[in-house]
């Protein structure tokens, strides 16, 4: 990195543990190595060395130890790890011994890996990957990950990307020589045409995916809802199988939402319950309302909940996305709707579980979207937007020589090429230390 430091973390999770990883980066990493194991080992081996304070030669622990000199390391810098005993006291006073050397200093939350994207040793898809991959919940998160981890987007993106740079070089050739008069531009133009177009379509093609990638992300999200008592908490702990939410038979117990994550069949699922829609002049019960109804506008799927007994409840319309659940049917009515539950028995729970999963299946399943953040979207968006000048008709060639300029910058903001650096801030604060 520019400013020459060094930088050291913990790898391994804090707490007691039967080994500690410590992870080192940097120009220093060589001597912070020798200095405490004696000598360097051979280049990606483990050894087993004692490690000992350079200023007093104390001995910190004896561990395994592997030496990475760069460039071919996840950095792309000279690289160390010390694997020790994973006490508190060791793993403190290997750190601490570290810390002392000048120009070494402890790593904020992913700064190996934004050294990786600064070395080019991954673009910033890959490491928004590594990330999704750390935070994944069920096995379809995962493959999402280890998927754009390896770079299936930014493959296709710098694809994409030198495909219209050529465009680019070509447009700007022909004004360079558009005064020569052997520069055949009626021909140029077809062929550029033809090859936006081309680009233009797998953008699209990308992009008309439903959204699947960004909704694995962050869940299938599955809103309770229905009038006061009418079983929306006492259902979200039969599904959740605990005690998500206070069951109480007075009316508005829940004024908040609450949310609790699934795994159905490897699908993340987010199901939330909700305030009970009524009048009220209670301010504390209408802002849980108000808030109700814009998590039902917001959600992938409704279960709108009535009582077993035909209450005033039947008046509420049901939402688009909705499935009607009669509650209660343990006594004795189930009144139709299309599917009938009793969290008190079980009755119907399966089955409702089994029809969420489909829902999220059907929105979520098939495994192979390119697109799994909002910000990919609009890159790509903003570059088929230029693409679609490009093609709108006879311009300027000065114009559209700008508009693939500016598409090959959209392409290059996904991939963290260009402009990126607040967000590069934002992504990189969210990660582990020592990643």
């Amino acid at each position: 990195m520019r400013d020459g430091t060094t930088i050291f973390a913990p790898a391994s999770g804090f707490g007691r543990a039967a080994v500690a990883v410590i992870r080192i980066s940097g120009p220093a990493s060589s001597f912070l190595l020798g200095a405490m194991a004696g000598r360097l080992p051979p280049p990606r081996r483990l050894s087993l060395r004692t490690l000992r304070e350079p200023a007093t030669g104390d001995v910190l622990d004896t561990a395994l130890i592997v030496w990475m000199p760069g460039p071919a390391t996840f950095t792309g810098e000279d690289m160390a790890e010390l694997h020790l005993h994973g006490g508190l006291a060791v793993r403190s006073a290997v750190m601490a011994s570290l810390a002392a050397h000048a120009g070494c200093r402890l790593a904020e939350p992913g700064a190996f890996s934004r050294r990786a994207v600064a070395n080019g040793r991954m673009d910033l898809t890959a490491a928004e990957g590594a990330a999704d991959l750390i935070d994944a919940e069920t096995d379809a998160q995962r493959r999402q990950a280890l998927r754009q981890l390896d770079g299936v987007l930014g493959r296709k993106v710098a694809d994409w990307r030198d495909r219209l740079i050529d465009l680019l070089a070509g447009a700007e050739a022909a004004l360079d020589f558009s005064d020569e008069g052997d520069v055949d531009e009626a021909a140029l133009d077809t062929a550029l045409h033809v090859k936006a177009r081309a680009i233009r379509d797998e953008i699209d093609m990308t992009l008309a995916d439903g959204r699947r990638g960004e909704r694995l992300r962050e869940g299938f999200v599955v809103v309770l809802s229905g009038p006061p008592n009418v079983g929306k908490s006492t259902l979200l702990n039969a599904l959740s199988r605990r005690e998500a939410a206070i069951v109480s038979a007075i009316p508005g117990t829940t004024r908040d939402l609450i949310e609790i994550r699934c795994d159905l069949g490897g699908l993340p699922v987010l199901i939330v319950d909700t305030a009970g829609l009524r009048d009220t002049a209670d301010p504390v019960e209408s802002e849980g309302i108000r808030r109700t109804r814009k998590r039902m506008e917001q959600a992938d799927l409704v279960l709108a909940l009535r009582a077993g007994d035909y209450s005033t409840d039947e008046a509420l319309p049901l939402p688009d996305r909705s499935v009607l659940v009669r509650t209660k049917a343990d006594l004795g009515s189930d009144g139709g709707g299309d599917i009938a539950v009793s969290a008190l028995t079980g009755q119907g729970i399966d089955r409702l579980l089994d029809l969420i999963e489909a829902r999220a299946e059907a929105a979520l399943g098939g495994g192979d979207a390119l697109v799994t953040r909002e910000r990919h979207r609009d890159g790509l968006t903003r570059c088929r937007d230029h693409l679609d000048r490009v093609l709108s008709g006879p311009a300027l060639p000065e114009l559209l020589a700008e508009d693939l300029r500016l598409a090959v910058r959209a392409l290059g903001e996904v991939a963290g090429r260009v402009g990126v650096e607040d967000m590069l801030d934002r992504l990189f604060s969210g990660f582990c230390i020592g990643k």
